[in-house]
């Protein structure tokens, strides 16, 4: 007679890349399929697979949640130029301009927008984690942002109509040609962004002679391999001056220069600053912000942390640049916008100008806006947003939003949370500098990254948070929110698999979210105690000190830690799950 706890009804298992992968596998076999008579319907979400299938996997993950309702997912990565110049090395018959944008795009916001679900990320609550609090006062780090360009000179508007939109470009031809066109209903914001690639180009001189002036080591951030038509255009332009021109004088100064994605760089530096750095963020929207955080931090440092920090992401409208149309000019000539046969903007552009258009959805806006009132009506938590409303015509719909959302809670006799509306940059400070015991941040997608990975990092590691992708159907889809470790992968491949390096707890805290919710769903007490188990084994693991190499000196005990790989870690969580 099977010992093993019956489960009715499917789990959706959507499996990634790199070294995620390899724990994700172990964490299944040892704490799902071992111990659970279950169905898993299991799609691989590999770069490789993503590309090999030109994207069809994602659809088949989004069918496939929204039929099963319930479902776990691993990271998978986003593919660069060089890595997509790999796969079609490896596939000379695949012709890159035939390429669904699923094949080589991050999967997360289709799904996100497929199922049209909401992200919620809140710290796992172990009981001996301490929050870092690197030392920030009279740290060196000034960050430089462009002046000129992007979001902050962008044309936005609410559409006044139910109708098309499209975006045209008149170039040498005098003949106008449509790039893109998408739907939008009565009441959706719409945006068009451009920036001038000169003057790029002429930041990023002033941007690395101040670094060598000033003797500063050269960080730079943006978002190329979600937003590879405007972000990626930027990059591009940026580092061929770096290589031609100021390389060799910066490794001649004994500097260095880094490049990351701007997300993971804000959590690594705010989490571990530099002593003396020159920050280059040249998108204005995120570069201001983090250009106050840092002069807040440099001033007053770090306040001991003893908040509970919950994030949660619009994403179900693929309201910002994660769903925009974005490409560099193909020629000099004259960009517009046209709705319903109508010309509401046009602008001039040059050959290679990084071009960006997005709208948003209103009637999801309102879906992300009552899913935050309601989970911190009944959970308690303050609620700070952040819009830029007297500027931006595209924020200004989350205030009448925001109003009907507080004025329904009340008729339902369900008192409305207290909620700030601030700037986005003071929503910021507000969660690194001065936050409340319980907090809320609702963000939009490139925000809620940069939000998310810093929180995580100053929580103690990138997987000691839990993340949630919530729709209006009761869809769920339980994920941790850290990456694939590719720099952790390297060397488990160099090693042959000996050096196995991973913090596995946030995955296996989705994985027991994931089975805690099934059991809810078919009333399933048997699964409900063993995932609660679960959580506990890996809450009381941590408590005993047993820790992976992340954690090192996070500890409140750090003389009693004892440092494991990803396989002592996982052993040690099976071992307080059988005691």
């Amino acid at each position: 007679m099977s010992t093993k706890i019956k489960v009715e009804n499917p789990l959706v298992v959507l499996h990634g890349d790199e070294m995620a992968q390899v724990a994700f596998t172990e964490i299944l076999a040892r704490f799902v399929t071992l111990p659970l008579d279950i169905q898993l319907v299991e799609i691989d979400l590999s770069a490789t697979k993503r590309f090999s299938s030109n994207g069809a996997v994602i659809h088949e993950a989004i069918s496939a949640l929204k039929a099963h309702g319930v479902g776990i997912k691993n990271a998978g990565m986003t593919v660069n130029r060089a890595q997509l110049d790999d796969l079609l090395s490896q596939h000379p018959n695949v012709v890159e301009s035939t390429l669904d944008p699923l094949a080589t795009k991050s999967p997360n916001g289709a799904i996100r927008k497929g199922i049209s679900g909401n992200i919620t990320r809140e710290d796992i609550e172990f009981r001996n984690i301490q929050s870092v609090r690197p030392n920030w006062i009279d740290r060196d780090i000034e960050v430089d942002t462009m002046e000129t360009g992007g979001l902050d000179f962008s044309y936005s508007e609410l559409s006044n109509a139910t109708g098309v939109a499209k975006v045209m470009f008149v170039g040498s031809s005098g003949e106008p040609v449509e790039l893109h066109r998408r739907s939008l209903n009565k009441g959706d914001p719409w945006m068009l962004a451009t920036n001038c690639l000169e003057e790029v180009k002429a930041w990023a001189h002033r941007f690395f002679q101040r670094a060598i002036e000033e003797k500063r080591d050269i960080y730079l951030g943006l978002k190329d391999t979600v937003v590879s038509g405007y972000d990626g255009v930027m990059r591009t332009a940026i580092e061929e001056i770096y290589t031609q021109e100021y390389q060799a004088r910066v490794a001649e100064a004994g500097l260095s220069y880094q490049y990351e994605l701007i997300d993971a760089q804000a959590a690594r530096i705010v989490s571990n600053p530099p002593k003396r750095a020159l920050w280059g963020v040249p998108d204005n929207v995120s570069g201001m912000k983090l250009f106050k955080l840092v002069q807040q931090l440099k001033r007053y440092g770090l306040p001991e942390r003893k908040a509970h920090v919950s994030i949660s992401r619009m994403s179900a409208g693929g309201g910002d640049q994660y769903g925009s149309y974005n490409t560099p000019s193909p020629e000099g000539g004259v960009i517009k916008v046209i709705v319903d046969g109508e010309e509401k903007h046009a602008r001039y552009v040059k050959e290679g100008d990084p071009i960006l258009f997005m709208s948003n959805d209103r009637d999801a806006i309102k879906d992300w806006v009552s899913q935050v009132f309601k989970d911190a009506a009944v959970n308690k938590k303050e609620v700070y947003f952040g819009l830029k409303r007297e500027f931006v015509n595209y924020d200004e719909v989350y205030s009448s939003i925001i109003l009907e959302i507080r004025k329904e809670l009340a008729a339902l006799d369900t008192p409305p949370p207290s909620f700030m509306i601030m700037r986005p940059s003071r929503q910021l400070s507000k969660m690194i500098c001065d936050p409340p015991r319980w907090g809320m941040y609702p963000a939009q997608n490139l925000d809620g990254d940069i939000f998310s990975d810093i929180s995580a990092a100053l929580g103690g590691s990138l997987a000691t948070a839990s993340s949630v992708i919530i729709s209006k159907d009761g869809t769920k889809l339980f994920e941790a929110p850290h990456g694939t470790a590719h720099d952790l992968y390297v060397r488990y491949l160099e090693t042959e698999g000996k050096e196995a390096n991973f913090n596995s707890s946030a995955l296996i805290f989705a994985v027991a979210n994931a089975l805690e919710e099934l059991a809810g769903r078919e009333n399933n007490s048997a699964l409900t105690e063993y995932a609660a188990r679960l959580k506990s084994a890996l809450i009381e693991t941590v408590a005993q000190g047993v820790i992976t190499g992340d954690l090192k000196g996070k500890t409140t005990a750090p003389d009693a830690e004892r440092i494991v790989d990803m396989n002592g870690f996982l052993d040690a969580v099976a071992s307080n799950l059988s005691a």
